[in-house]
């Protein structure tokens, strides 16, 4: 006599992505595009307290920030605080200002900065390609 065992298959968890932004709308608009995508989003409005909720356990699976932000950590050294505290959490970084390719590629290597003003299918997109990496 054959069994069938019915094995349920939990499908995969929403990405969620923490967005660090600290200018209010764009921080908004961007979060909600994310939602429409289907990620879930976490949203911070500097990258102190972008920190604070990694440090608070919550679940991120990608981080999506501008460098040039008020507080004690830009961009910059959020994302040197992830590559420290939180190795295998992947970033990307955006800014209006032009940086060197040398500065992003060290602390962003699977993804170089994004320019300001990006296109928002094209964040979804990267963020896609880095989560499948």
């Amino acid at each position: 006599m054959n069994t069938v065992r019915n094995v349920s298959h939990d499908p995969a968890p929403t990405p969620t992505v923490l967005v660090a932004e600290d200018e209010i709308l764009l921080r908004m608009v961007i979060a909600g595009y994310l939602r429409d995508c289907g990620f879930d989003v976490v949203e911070a409005g500097d990258a102190d307290e972008a920190v604070r909720v990694l440090e608070a356990g919550v679940r991120v699976d990608i981080v999506f920030s501008d460098v040039n932000m008020p507080g004690c950590l830009d961009g910059f050294g959020l994302a040197q605080w992830v590559r420290r505290e939180r190795p295998g959490l992947k970033i990307i970084l955006t800014s209006g200002t032009a940086w060197t390719a040398k500065d992003t590629s060290e602390l962003c290597a699977h993804a170089p900065i994004l320019a300001k003003p990006y296109n928002h299918a094209v964040v979804a997109h990267r963020l896609r390609a880095l989560l499948a990496c």
